[in-house]
């Protein structure tokens, strides 16, 4: 009778896994429900469905796991999808410094125009020196800027 009790037990056991979804089934199912979302993937291993891929924003994600979690034979639900971003601001162009020389005649250029100023280039660095009016100040600084120095050291005295 026990050893009765015991087969009759892993038969019950046996038919109920072999009842259960395999892996493949479930997959089969969640691609089928969720086959208008493109940028959304679904893998399943052992019962536990793992989601990837690029979700519109936080309430499409919650919805997705709802119906992967609503998917028969599913046990749990990794969500790993990530939120796209759609006001990405575009990386920040990149600084260009200009080679000594080819500064050095421009920066003389610029300073020729005033007199009493002087400027010097050594490793991006524009000194400036000399004496110059105040309201002329501004307009000199913002043409040497335009020529994107790596630091413009001032030292004008100013009228």
């Amino acid at each position: 009778m026990k050893m009765r009790s015991i087969l009759l037990g892993m038969a019950l056991a046996v038919s109920l896994i072999a009842c259960a979804p395999k892996d493949a089934d479930i997959e089969k199912a969640i691609s089928e429900k969720l086959s208008d979302t493109p940028n959304i993937q679904v893998t399943v291993h052992d019962g536990v469905a793992t989601i990837t891929g690029t979700c519109d924003d936080e309430v499409f994600k919650k919805n997705i796991e709802k119906s992967v979690r609503a998917t028969k034979g599913v046990k749990s639900v990794v969500n790993t999808c990530e939120i796209a971003r759609a006001n990405q601001e575009p990386a920040a162009a990149a600084v260009v410094i200009n080679p000594d020389t080819e500064l050095d005649k421009s920066i003389h250029k610029v300073v020729d125009a005033y007199d009493g100023v002087s400027a010097t280039v050594v490793g991006g660095v524009v000194t400036l020196s000399g004496e110059i009016k105040r309201d002329k100040l501004q307009p000199l600084m913002q043409s040497i800027q335009e020529l994107q120095p790596k630091k413009v050291d001032n030292k004008l005295i100013i009228k």
